[in-house]
């Protein structure tokens, strides 16, 4: 989606309209893409004595995946330390309601990618809430990330129709805090680790 459907997409009320908040600059709207600030909440992974996360939740002593993460807050201006090899999930400062017709991918700025930042991830069509992103430091050294700089953007795609969900749950809805893996909520996993059960 180009610049000036974009832009009339934000003076579109309806399910077919784009709703960002707070959009702070005109500028953050670009030929392609709109830039996304860095939110304030962050999930922080820890190291733990278990031996790895478990999906499964069936498996003796699991344990929520949440556990695995430890919640920090900084305000705008101040400053986060991303390290070599940590993963940090954290949020987009805007809110963003999608058209129902539209999905986006949200990718890390050039400039962050040059630091060994990659963020790649596609939002469904309708969804309402902070992008949930995953930060990695692909890098040898620490990078410094300030909260409410522009570190990402989102490129919208346009669909032929309305994506029809039929009453489908999706887990990441509406969030506006950064949201551990549901991946144990996922019946498949279930199924599989009950079939597993039984070998």
């Amino acid at each position: 989606m180009r610049r000036d459907e974009i832009l009339e997409r934000l003076e579109k009320p309806g399910p077919t309209g784009l709703w960002i908040e707070p959009l702070l600059d005109q500028a953050q709207i670009g030929e392609v893409t709109v830039d996304l600030r860095l939110g304030y909440d962050f999930l922080v992974s820890i190291v733990t004595r278990r031996p790895f996360i478990g999906v499964a939740r069936g498996e003796s002593g699991f344990r929520s995946v949440g556990s695995y993460f430890q919640p920090t807050r900084r305000e705008l201006g101040e400053r986060f330390i991303l390290y070599p090899d940590q993963i940090v999930l954290t949020t987009t400062l805007e809110y963003v309601a999608l058209p129902v017709d539209t999905f986006a991918d949200v990718l890390t700025r050039s400039s962050y990618t040059r630091l060994g930042i990659a963020v790649n991830t596609m939002i469904q069509p309708g969804f309402r809430g902070c992008f949930s992103v995953e930060l990695f430091n692909h890098g040898n050294n620490p990078v410094e990330l300030i909260v409410g700089a522009k570190m990402f953007q989102m490129r919208l795609t346009k669909m032929d129709g309305p994506a029809a969900y039929g009453g489908v749950e999706r887990k990441y809805f509406g969030n506006v805090r950064p949201t551990p893996s549901r991946a144990a909520d996922d019946e498949d996993v279930q199924r599989l680790a009950r079939l597993g059960s039984t070998y």
